[in-house]
């Protein structure tokens, strides 16, 4: 799986999942050069409300609206716009192919899975899948050799297997108690992937065997994240509303071998870095993005806040090492590389 070029989504939203008041000011940019296309989804509905307000369940009328879905080229003179396509319900997870530069899926509102070709003039997406009976919240494509298949999760706490042409679904997984968050493949294992969920677990998957050979009760509350460490098969990081991130060994997990705190509010994405086996980030609802050396006894290494709204999208760029992007509710995408981050000494 490595890191992919970019998967941003909208943020989450569910009965338990409370969202802190957000400022209404401007931020400031940060510029910096990159190489690579790469993809955001993004979202517009009635969903402004303030937490105070109450926060929208899945189905609910007030999350109707139309989304759009750009992939950009990071270029020497600046970003440009390559692609816009329209939909007609919210893009809220996006993931490339790995077999082909030019195609990607992105997971709908309305349940649905549509296919993309970057290269194509098409309006319409090459394929539409929807069997979901809600939102899809999230999509991945293996990334590992002899594996071309995609994962996604729903709102309707189903999990599903396709295959790279989105016909009918391989599979049907079930067993999660709450919204699923977060599926990702593992980049070490063919056919294995984890899922994140509203009920607080963490979920290991067998896609060939359909079955699921571990549940890790990783937090207290709703799990909106997760991630495989690309240097270690077994290590696995998850983000929950409780604000913290915690650092799982699979082949022992009681308990995560650390936890990190610092963030106000629920962790929306964790990352790990691709060119270090220590190093990951996470993006909060309080508008920062930190960056932590999980084996060390002190983990936080920045913070950057360089947004005025809830961030909500993060990934390395897995060619220039230690560069980020993230995206927020601000309406902006920011490329840029933490001094503090070139500083520590990658360990994988």
């Amino acid at each position: 799986m490595g890191c992919s070029r970019s998967r941003q989504q909208g943020t989450t939203t569910s009965k338990q999942h409370k969202r802190p008041r957000r400022r209404r000011e401007d931020g400031n940019g940060n510029n910096s050069k990159s190489v690579g296309k790469f993809s955001v989804g993004q979202s517009v509905s009635d969903d402004v409300a303030d937490a105070d307000e109450g926060v929208p369940q899945p189905g609910s009328s007030r999350l109707r609206g139309g989304g759009s879905l750009l992939v950009l080229d990071d270029t020497p003179a600046g970003l440009r716009l390559v692609r816009r396509w329209e939909w007609s319900d919210g893009v809220f997870d996006v993931s490339w192919s790995e077999a082909n530069e030019h195609v990607l899926v992105a997971a709908g509102g309305d349940g649905s899975l549509q296919l993309w070709d970057a290269h194509r003039r098409d309006v319409a997406p090459l394929r539409v899948a929807k069997e979901h009976t809600q939102e899809v919240y999230a999509v991945d494509w293996s990334q590992t050799r002899g594996v071309d298949a995609i994962v996604s999760g729903s709102w309707d706490r189903t999990v599903k297997v396709w295959d790279s042409v989105l016909g009918q679904s391989l599979s049907t997984l079930t067993g999660h108690q709450g919204v699923v968050y977060s599926t990702i493949w593992s980049p070490h294992i063919s056919a294995c992937f984890a899922s994140a969920s509203g009920d607080g677990t963490l979920r290991v998957w067998d896609a060939k065997a359909g079955a699921c050979p571990l549940v890790v009760p990783a937090h207290d509350a709703e799990v909106l994240s997760c991630d495989w460490c690309k240097y270690d098969q077994n290590i696995v990081v998850t983000g929950s509303v409780d604000r913290s991130l915690r650092v799982w060994d699979l082949r022992n997990p009681r308990q995560p071998v650390n936890q990190m705190r610092g963030h106000a509010y629920a962790v929306r994405r964790v990352k790990f870095s691709p060119f270090s086996g220590n190093m990951l980030a996470s993006c909060s609802y309080d508008f920062t993005v930190r960056f932590w050396d999980w084996k060390n006894a002190i983990p936080l290494v920045d913070t950057v806040e360089h947004h005025s709204e809830f961030v909500c999208g993060l990934d390395f760029n897995m060619h220039v090492p230690n560069q980020v992007l993230d995206c927020s509710w601000d309406e902006t995408v920011k490329i840029y590389t933490p001094p503090r981050l070139s500083a520590a000494t990658p360990h994988p």
